[in-house]
C-alpha cells in the first residue's frame, strides 16, 4: 500500500499522482527511486526540480546495478548529467564497466560532462542540415521528414539538448517556408511498392542455401544477425541485462576471447530420449542459424545424463534430422565427454561450501515451498566423504543426492546436482553410478565449449539464475543464456511420453507415423526440409510462445513443392467418362507441362483415349448455385487437351448410383470458353495414395477444459488411407 510520504515524494519529482501510485506497485523500482530521491535531496539540500526528478526516475527504472546508484545520482543532482542523452550514455558506461573502480575522467568524457553546447552552435548545425536538404524541403514543404534534420544536427552536437534542437529546426523551417498552407495540412499519400513479377519470385525460390530457399533464407538470416536480435557481442557478456559479474569476470572473458578469437559459438543440446519434433526445428534453426548468420560455429551436444531413458536409435535419429534440415554441426559432443571434469568441479563446489550431500527423498522436495534440508549446513568434510561414498556405490538410489546452495528464480531451493542411478551408460558403461542433472551439467558444458550464446526456450528462464550462479561459484567462464518462445501447433501433441501413449494405444504406428508432427513423421509424409525451415522463418524469433495452425506449415510445403515437384494427374474417386465422338481412331499423345506455372521446365506425355476418368465430385446431376464443373447444359474443359466435353447421357447401375457418363467433345477454341477445366486420366495405373486428416478433433487436445476426457479420447475417427486411385501411367513421364 502506498504511504503518504512515498506518494508525496514521488509527486514532488514531477510524477503525476497516477504514475506515482503505479510506481509504488513495483517494489524494486519504488525502493530504488526512493533511495535516489533521498540521496539527491541530501546532495542539493533543497527540493528537486522537475527536470532532475525526470532524470532520477529514468535512472531508477533503467539501472540494473544498484551499486552505481550513489555515483550516478551525484552527477544528476550536481547538474553534471542534465540531459536524457547523457543519462543514456552514463547507463551504458556503467553497464559496460562492471568492475571497480570507475575511471572518473573516462566516464565524464564518454558522457559529455562539462561539455557546453551554445545556442549559436545549435543554430549553425541546424542551418547546415537545412541547406543540405533545401531543394527537397522546398518541394515537399511540411511533408518533409523533419526528424532527418534533427538527427543530422544531433550527430554533430551529441550532447545538445534535444528540445533546443527541435525548437531551432521549427524556427528555421518556418523562416524558410512560411506558415503552413491548406495543402501542407493534407496527409501525405503513401507510395505503393510494386510487387515483383511472378517469374522473378520463382527465380528467387529456385536458389537453395543450407536447406532454406533463398528468399526465406535471407529473411531467416536477417532475423538472426546479432544487430537484429540485439544480443551481446562475444566477450561482452557483462553488457547483458541481469548478467552477474565477479572480480574474475573480465579476466575469464579475456581468456575466452583468446580461445575463440571472438567467434560466435552456439550449441543444440537435445536429450537423446525421444525423436525431435516441429518445436525442435525452431531450436535447430535458431541455434545453427544464429551461428551461420554471424560467421560462427554450432555444436551438436547430446545431453546424455540420464541413461535410464536414452536409446542408441535416438542419437542416430537426432543427427539425421539436423543434417536433413540442412545443417552440419561443427562438432558432435556429449555431456558424458565431460563427466570427469564435472565430478572434479562438484568436489570443488563442496570445498567452497556451496554444495552438500542431502538425504531427503524426492517426494520431500516436491511442492511449492518445501522445507529447507536438515543437512544444508553439514560440515564440508562430511559432505566430501559422503559424496565420495555416493561415487563408490555405497548408497541406494534415492538415499543421497548432492544439492547446490542457491535459490532459483521460480523459488525452488537448492536444486540437485548429482543423483545415484545404477544403470549402465551407453558410452561410459558401469564407470559411473552417479549422474549429473541438467541444472548442474548444462551451464558447465557450455563453459567448457566456450559457448557465447546459450539459446534455450522460455521455460528455462527460471534456471538462468542457477546458470550464472554455478559458473561464478566455480570461477569459470560464464556464457550468457538467452531465451526464446517455444513453437507449438494446434491439433497436435509433441510430448515424448504422450506419443508413447498413442503408440501403445494403437492410435499411431510409431514415432514416424505421418499423422504426428515429429520430424521423422514429417519427412515420411513428404514434407521438404526447406518448407520446415521456411515455416520457422515465417514464425520468426519470438520471445512469446507461439502456437500455429497446421495449415500454415502446409502452405510452406506447397510453396516449396510448387517449384520442386513435377506434376502428375491423379483421380482419387474415379468416374468413367466415354467420349462418343472421340476425334481420332486411336488414343492421342498429350504434352503436359511438368510445372504448369513454368513450362520452361519441360513436358511429359500422357495418353488421351475415348475413355477417361474424372473425379466423382467434378460431376453433379443437380448442381447447387455457383457449381462450375460438369452438369447438364454446362460443359467443362479437359485440362491440357484443348478439348471441351458436354454431357449427353448418365448411366446408372441397379442401385441408382451413377456408373458412367457419355459425353461429346469439341475443340476448346470452337465455341464459348467453359467455366472450368478439370483434371482427368486415361489408360491409367492403379496406385496407393495416403491422405491423412488431423489426428485430433480439437485445437488443444491436452487442454482439460477443451477435452475433459484427455487427449486419447479426442482421436479423429476420420483419419484413414485411401488405396484405390487412378494415376497417369508413369512410364509415359
Amino acid at each position: 500500500m502506498a504511504t503518504p510520504d512515498s506518494l508525496s515524494l514521488f509527486t514532488s519529482l514531477g510524477l503525476s499522482e497516477h504514475k506515482a501510485r503505479e510506481t509504488l506497485k513495483n517494489t524494486a523500482l519504488s525502493a530504488q527511486l526512493r533511495e535516489a530521491a533521498t540521496q539527491a535531496q541530501r546532495t542539493l539540500g533543497s527540493t528537486i526540480d522537475k527536470a532532475t526528478g525526470t532524470l532520477l526516475y529514468g535512472l531508477a527504472s533503467r539501472l540494473k546495478d544498484p551499486r552505481r546508484l550513489p555515483f550516478l545520482v551525484g552527477y544528476i543532482a550536481n547538474k553534471k548529467i542534465h540531459t536524457e542523452t547523457q543519462l543514456s550514455a552514463a547507463l551504458e558506461y556503467v553497464r559496460s564497466h562492471p568492475l571497480d573502480p570507475i575511471d572518473t575522467m573516462d566516464f565524464e568524457q564518454e558522457c559529455g560532462v562539462d561539455v557546453v553546447v551554445t545556442p549559436e552552435q545549435i543554430e549553425e548545425a541546424v542551418e547546415a542540415a537545412i541547406n543540405r536538404h533545401q531543394p527537397q524541403l522546398l518541394v515537399e514543404r511540411y511533408h518533409f521528414n523533419m526528424g532527418l534534420l534533427m538527427g543530422e544536427a544531433r550527430a554533430v552536437l551529441k550532447w545538445a539538448d534535444g528540445k533546443m534542437i527541435k525548437h531551432e529546426v521549427d524556427m528555421q523551417v518556418l523562416h524558410l517556408l512560411g506558415p503552413k498552407t491548406e495543402s501542407d495540412l493534407d496527409k501525405k499519400s503513401k507510395v505503393v511498392k510494386a510487387r515483383p513479377e511472378a517469374a522473378d519470385r520463382r527465380k528467387a525460390k529456385d536458389v537453395v542455401e543450407n536447406g532454406v530457399a533463398a528468399g526465406q533464407a535471407l529473411a531467416l538470416m536477417e532475423q538472426l544477425r546479432g544487430e537484429a536480435l540485439k544480443f551481446h557481442k562475444p566477450g561482452e557478456n557483462y553488457k547483458t541485462p541481469g548478467y552477474v559479474t565477479t572480480p574474475h569476470t573480465m579476466n575469464l572473458l579475456k581468456q575466452h576471447l583468446e580461445i575463440t578469437g571472438g567467434q560466435v559459438r552456439t550449441r543444440f543440446p537435445p536429450e537423446p530420449n525421444g525423436i525431435l519434433h516441429i518445436g525442435h526445428a525452431k531450436a535447430i534453426n535458431f541455434n545453427f542459424g544464429y551461428a551461420k548468420a554471424n560467421s560462427g560455429i554450432c555444436f551438436l551436444r547430446y545431453d546424455d545424463t540420464n541413461p535410464e531413458k536414452e536409446e542408441a536409435n535416438f542419437f542416430t535419429a537426432i543427427y539425421d534430422m539436423v543434417t536433413w534440415l540442412g545443417y552440419t554441426p561443427y562438432k558432435v559432443t556429449y555431456a558424458s565427454d565431460y563427466f570427469d571434469q564435472l565430478y572434479t568441479w562438484a568436489v570443488e563446489l563442496i570445498r567452497r561450501g556451496q554444495a552438500y550431500v542431502c538425504h531427503q527423498r524426492g517426494e520431500e522436495l516436491k511442492g511449492h515451498n518445501p522445507l529447507p534440508s536438515p543437512w544444508r549446513d553439514r560440515p564440508v568434510e562430511e559432505s566430501l566423504l559422503l559424496f565420495e561414498a555416493m561415487r563408490k556405490g555405497k548408497f541406494a538410489e534415492g538415499e543421497a543426492t548432492l544439492r547446490m546452495k542457491l535459490e532459483m528464480e521460480d523459488g525452488k531451493m537448492d536444486p540437485v546436482a548429482y543423483r545415484v542411478k545404477y544403470i549402465p551408460h551407453h558410452r561410459t558403461g558401469d564407470t559411473w553410478c552417479i549422474y549429473p542433472t541438467y541444472d548442474y551439467t548444462h551451464c558447465l558444458c557450455d563453459s567448457i565449449e566456450h559457448i557465447t550464446h546459450s539459446l534455450c526456450t522460455k521455460e528455462f528462464q527460471a534456471r538462468r539464475s542457477s546458470y550464472f550462479w554455478l559458473c561464478n561459484a566455480l570461477d569459470v567462464y560464464c556464457p550468457v543464456q538467452w531465451e526464446y518462445g517455444r513453437l507449438n501447433l494446434h491439433y497436435a501433441v509433441v510430448s515424448k511420453r504422450k506419443i508413447l501413449q498413442l503408440v501403445a494405444a494403437g492410435a499411431v504406428r510409431d514415432w514416424d507415423d505421418p499423422r504426428l508432427f515429429t520430424l521423422t513423421a514429417l519427412r515420411r509424409r513428404g514434407f521438404p526440409p526447406e518448407a520446415i525451415n521456411n515455416f520457422c522463418a515465417r514464425v520468426g524469433v519470438t520471445v512469446a510462445q507461439t502456437t500455429m495452425e497446421p495449415h500454415l506449415l502446409e502452405a510452406c510445403v506447397r510453396d516449396v513443392l510448387s517449384d520442386t515437384a513435377p506434376r502428375a494427374m491423379a483421380v482419387l474417386e474415379p468416374l468413367r467418362v466415354i467420349i462418343t465422338n472421340f476425334p481420332a481412331a486411336k488414343s492421342l499423345d498429350i504434352q503436359v507441362p511438368n510445372f504448369p506455372a513454368d513450362e520452361s521446365k519441360g513436358f511429359h506425355q500422357v495418353p488421351f483415349a475415348p475413355v477417361v476418368f474424372i473425379e466423382q465430385s467434378d460431376f453433379k446431376e443437380e448442381p447447387e448455385p455457383g457449381y462450375k464443373r460438369l452438369a447438364w447444359g454446362q460443359p467443362v474443359g479437359l485440362r491440357h487437351t484443348g478439348y471441351v466435353i458436354e454431357l449427353q447421357q448418365v448411366i446408372k447401375g441397379p442401385s441408382g448410383c451413377v456408373e458412367s457418363l457419355e459425353v461429346t467433345c469439341r475443340r476448346a477454341d470452337a465455341g464459348e470458353k467453359p467455366k472450368a477445366f478439370i483434371h482427368w486420366v486415361s489408360q491409367p495405373l492403379t496406385c496407393e495414395i495416403r491422405l491423412y486428416d488431423r489426428l485430433f478433433q480439437h485445437k488443444n487436445p491436452e487442454d482439460p477444459a477443451e477435452v475433459p476426457g484427455g487427449f486419447l479420447s479426442d482421436l479423429n475417427p476420420l483419419v484413414f488411407n485411401r488405396t484405390v486411385t487412378l494415376k497417369e501411367d508413369p512410364g509415359k513421364v
